[in-house]
């Protein structure tokens, strides 16, 4: 039997909510699934200029548990995702998402696991950064994995991985015509710095997704790393 909800989990995912909409952050966008429940949530990631997800518009949901923040929710991509931390079936696999035990056997730290100062933000931004660099420890799909190291390794010369990827993105496009986003392709759009306050909390994704883009850049931003090699990568040995 489901456990009923904290009145703590109401209440912070009600500021997180309203301090998303309030003050959107580059890369990704939130709405409700359903108005009358606060613990399932539609996101949509933005693929980031520079790297081989640019112009990329992927769905996904976003479940937390009765007792959040004390235990993580689980991310799923509803968009087909050719990734090493996520699975065929679109569960997303990466340490932020792991409740706080302490497991040796994972060749995870307990820092590196969830925990209640982590919130929607820390996740989702953790998954897009991942895009670009994914973690080929103990990967979710190890097929993606091996074929990630190849083309990585070979600076770019074996194209299957990259094919893929890319072909997966222009699928994404149809998508966001029909349902009216316009997905930011240049540092200037994807880096959001103002949006008009919500006047309806109920408002539908349609009105949800008309923001409105910023000029300013942030002069740390780097996407221009798609080839950095990371000499602590184990390959793609399971855990």
């Amino acid at each position: 039997m489901a456990q009923s909800p904290t009145s703590g989990a109401v209440r912070a995912l009600q500021l997180e909510l309203k301090k998303i909409q309030e003050e959107p952050v580059e890369g990704f966008r939130v709405h409700l699934s359903n108005d009358d429940n606060l613990f399932e949530w539609e996101v949509a990631i933005f693929g980031p200029p520079g790297t081989l997800y640019e112009a990329g518009y992927f769905k996904a949901h976003m479940k937390f548990p009765s007792d959040y923040p004390y235990s993580p929710p689980s991310v799923k991509f509803l968009t087909k995702m050719w990734h090493p931390n996520v699975y065929e079936n679109g569960d997303v696999c990466i340490s932020i998402l792991h409740p706080p035990v302490d497991d040796p056997h994972s060749g995870e730290l307990p820092c590196e696991r969830w925990n209640p100062t982590q919130n929607v933000r820390t996740v989702l931004l953790s998954i897009i950064s991942l895009l670009n660099e994914p973690n080929t420890f103990s990967p979710a799909n190890v097929d993606a994995s091996v074929m990630y190291r190849k083309w990585r390794e070979s600076k770019g010369r074996d194209k299957e991985y990259e094919n893929i990827i890319r072909k997966q993105v222009q699928a994404t496009k149809q998508e966001a015509e029909k349902d009216g986003v316009v997905v930011p392709t240049t540092l200037e759009d994807y880096c959001v710095s103002t949006n008009p306050k919500p006047s309806d909390s109920s408002m539908d994704a349609a009105d949800f997704y008309d923001d409105d883009y910023g000029d300013d850049i942030d002069d740390d931003d780097d996407d221009d790393n798609v080839y950095e090699e990371d000499d602590d990568d184990s390959g793609n040995e399971m855990s």
